[in-house]
């Protein structure tokens, strides 16, 4: 086999719900993850070394020295084999970078299963989630997809069922936002307000909501620990998300660390609605309609 390509999706979190800040430096989690229909593709074709190119809507702000995180996966699936492979990875860029839907995890996914391919190892997805759980805490769940909360720093992972399809809206910023900047904040915050913090625990309310496929209610469960600190970063994500209330969503929260802001809709019909409104009035730069849950890193 001289070429392979995967598809892998985005995510948005339905509920991220963060704990204590820890002595390591990072925080427990519960974290319901949720695949939606917004796909890098990862093509990995044979080569010497291990290389990666980007193109695509942000393939310019994506690295391609050793610090991106498809480049990783791949030199640490052939560590965990034992033996020196090489691989031309060309990733197509569809997911917002830095946009709090884990594009740089999918990317990494992608490369996992698609250098497993090209290699020929035939490595279980039980080896593959273990080197994807040091890569990092989003990128276990690129691999499998669907719906699951995350647990730890959000690595490990419990599949959760869904009753049915569920419809949303991405609006996309401009610009990016650190995921590290973003926690920063939420401690900034929280230390300034020096109210105790909780332990994450799953609402039970949301999993029904999930389980039923009931959209309503899922909308009136979205909860996410980090929107205050990316509000605070980024002001202007307040007003767009008013908007999308204003114009009929169900449920309006910022995904992961942001800057994108999801809305649930009542279907598919109300999501293209949403999406034109949203751009119409420049509520959002641009305005993404899509639907959820998919399956993660897949080979086509």
């Amino acid at each position: 086999m001289s070429s392979v390509t995967v598809r892998v999706p985005a995510k948005v979190n339905v509920q991220l719900s963060v704990g204590p800040l820890r002595e390591d430096g990072y925080h427990d989690l519960v974290n319901v993850f949720h695949a939606v229909s917004i796909f890098d593709e990862v093509v990995a074709k044979e080569a010497e070394g291990i290389t990666v190119q980007v193109n695509g809507k942000w393939s310019d702000q994506v690295p391609i020295d050793d610090s991106n995180l498809a480049i990783r996966a791949a030199r640490a699936l052939a560590k965990h084999a034992g033996r020196s492979y090489g691989a031309e990875l060309i990733i197509h860029k569809n997911i917002p970078v830095a946009g709090g839907m884990a594009g740089g995890s999918a990317d990494a996914a992608g490369a996992l299963v698609a250098c497993n391919e090209l290699w020929g190892l035939g490595l279980p997805m039980d080896d593959l989630m273990e080197i994807a759980g040091d890569l990092g805490s989003d990128v276990p769940f690129s691999l499998i997809g669907g719906t699951a909360v995350g647990t730890g720093r959000g690595e490990q992972l419990s599949e959760l069922p869904t009753g049915g399809t569920f419809h949303w809206v991405f609006a996309l910023a401009n610009g990016g936002l650190s995921t590290a900047k973003v926690y920063a904040e939420c401690d900034r915050l929280r230390a300034e307000s020096n109210a105790e913090v909780p332990w994450p625990t799953l609402n039970d309310s949301l999993m029904e909501a999930l389980g039923t496929g009931d959209a309503y209610a899922l909308g009136a469960h979205l909860s996410n620990d980090l929107q205050p600190a990316a509000l605070n970063l980024r002001p202007e994500l307040g007003p767009t998300l008013d908007s999308g209330r204003q114009h009929g969503a169900l449920g309006a929260i910022v995904s992961g660390s942001g800057p994108t802001c999801a809305f649930l809709a009542i279907d598919a019909t109300h999501a293209r609605d949403l999406a034109e409104s949203l751009t119409a009035t420049g509520a959002a730069h641009t305005a993404v309609a899509a639907h959820g849950p998919v399956q993660g890193a897949t080979v086509i």
